[in-house]
C-alpha cells in the first residue's frame, strides 16, 4: 500500500531521502489530439488516468514555441505521425533581425497557458505538473528548415543570431512566469539537439546557449520543480552541470553509448536527482511485457530510489504498446 502522495514522494526524493517506492514518469506525443488546448489537455489527462505517473510532463505540440513567429504546420490526424512543417520564419541571415519579443498573449503561447490551467484545475493537487519549454537556441533551431542553417549562421552572422536569441529569451522568461501563474509546478527545460558536440562546440554553446538558458530557468523561480532534459548524442550534460544549471532533476539518454551512463552519473551530478533508466527506443518499444518486468527488476536492483526517478531518455515513441507501459508501472 502506497504511503505517500505523488508530490510527497517527489519531495522525498529531491531531499535525498528514500521514498515508499520508486517514482516514475513517462511522456509521449498524441499528435492527433494536440491541435488545441482542450485536445492537448485531454490527451495528458487520459495518459495520467491510465498510468498514474508521479509527475505529469506535459507533451505539447513541439512547434508551439515558434508558431507565433510565423512557422506553419499541417496538423496530423494520425496518432503515430508528426505534423508536417510547411513554412519557416527564417530563410536567410537577415530574417533573424526580424524576430521580436512576443507577449504571453500571442495565440500559440496563450493556447498552452490554457493547457496548463485546464490540467491544474482537473488534476489532483498532489500531482506535480511540468510544462515543456525549449531552450532559446533550440527555439531558434526550429525557425529554420535545416539544423545546419542555424549552425552556419551563428558562425557567419553571430550578431544576427544573438539579436533573435535575445528576443526569444525575453519572450520565454515572461512566458515561464505566466506558466507558474497558470499552475505549473515547474518546467521541463529541453535543449533538444543543441547542447551537443554533434552540432556546436562547447565554446559556442557557452556563448549562444548558456546565458540565455539560465535566464529562462531563473524565471521559473527558486521554488519550481524543474527538470533539465539534455537531448542527443555526445551531449554537454556534465558541462551544463558545471555551468551551475539549477534544476534539481536531470534527464538524458543514458543508453546512448556516447553519453554518460547512469551508474557513473551519481558522482558527476552530485546532489541532483536522475530521471531515466528506460531505453525507450530499445527494450520499451520492442520487448514483451514479461521482458519489461525483467528489465525493471534489473534497473531497481542497480539503483537507489532516493536518487533515481524512473523515466525515458527522451520522448516515448507513440508505437510503444500500452501493455509495456503497464508493465513499467506495475513494477514500481
Amino acid at each position: 500500500m502506497e504511503k505517500l502522495s505523488h508530490r510527497e514522494r517527489l519531495q522525498t526524493i529531491l531531499a535525498g531521502e528514500k521514498p515508499d517506492r520508486y517514482a516514475a514518469s513517462l511522456w509521449r506525443h498524441f499528435f492527433h489530439m494536440e491541435h488545441d488546448a482542450d485536445g492537448t489537455a485531454e490527451a495528458m489527462l487520459y495518459f495520467q488516468r491510465e498510468f498514474d505517473w508521479d509527475f505529469m510532463k506535459i507533451n505539447p505540440r513541439a512547434d508551439y514555441h515558434v508558431e507565433d513567429w510565423g512557422k506553419k504546420l499541417i496538423l496530423s490526424r494520425d496518432e503515430f505521425k508528426n505534423h508536417i512543417k510547411v513554412d519557416f520564419p527564417v530563410k536567410d541571415p537577415d530574417d533573424w533581425l526580424r524576430i521580436r519579443p512576443l507577449p504571453a498573449s500571442a495565440p500559440a503561447l496563450a493556447e498552452h497557458l490554457k493547457v496548463v490551467s485546464i490540467l491544474r484545475k482537473r488534476s489532483d493537487r498532489e500531482l506535480p505538473i511540468l510544462m515543456t519549454v525549449f531552450s532559446p537556441l533550440a527555439v531558434a533551431g526550429r525557425m529554420v528548415p535545416e539544423r545546419s542553417t542555424l549552425a552556419e549562421h551563428l558562425r557567419e552572422y553571430p550578431e544576427n543570431v544573438l539579436s533573435a536569441l535575445r528576443a526569444i529569451t525575453a519572450t520565454y522568461t515572461a512566458f515561464v512566469s505566466e506558466l507558474r501563474n497558470a499552475g505549473a509546478d515547474g518546467i521541463f527545460f529541453a535543449t533538444l539537439q543543441w547542447a551537443s558536440r554533434d552540432v556546436v562546440t562547447w565554446e559556442e554553446y557557452q556563448h549562444f546557449g548558456v546565458p540565455f538558458d539560465l535566464q529562462v530557468i531563473k524565471a521559473a523561480e527558486d521554488s519550481a520543480i524543474n527538470l533539465l532534459h539534455v537531448c542527443s548524442s555526445n551531449n554537454f550534460l556534465q558541462q551544463l552541470f558545471e555551468a551551475a544549471y539549477s534544476p534539481p532533476m536531470y534527464n538524458w539518454d543514458s543508453h546512448d553509448p556516447t553519453n554518460l551512463p547512469i551508474d557513473r552519473s551519481y558522482d558527476v551530478l552530485d546532489g541532483k536527482t536522475i530521471v531515466g533508466g528506460i531505453d525507450q527506443e530499445g527494450w520499451l518499444l520492442h520487448a514483451n511485457p514479461q521482458e519489461i518486468g525483467y528489465q525493471m527488476d534489473r534497473l531497481k536492483s542497480e539503483n537507489d530510489p532516493a536518487r533515481l526517478i524512473i523515466g525515458p531518455g527522451c520522448v516515448v515513441p507513440p508505437q510503444v504498446r500500452k501493455e509495456n507501459l503497464k508493465a513499467v508501472r506495475k513494477k514500481l
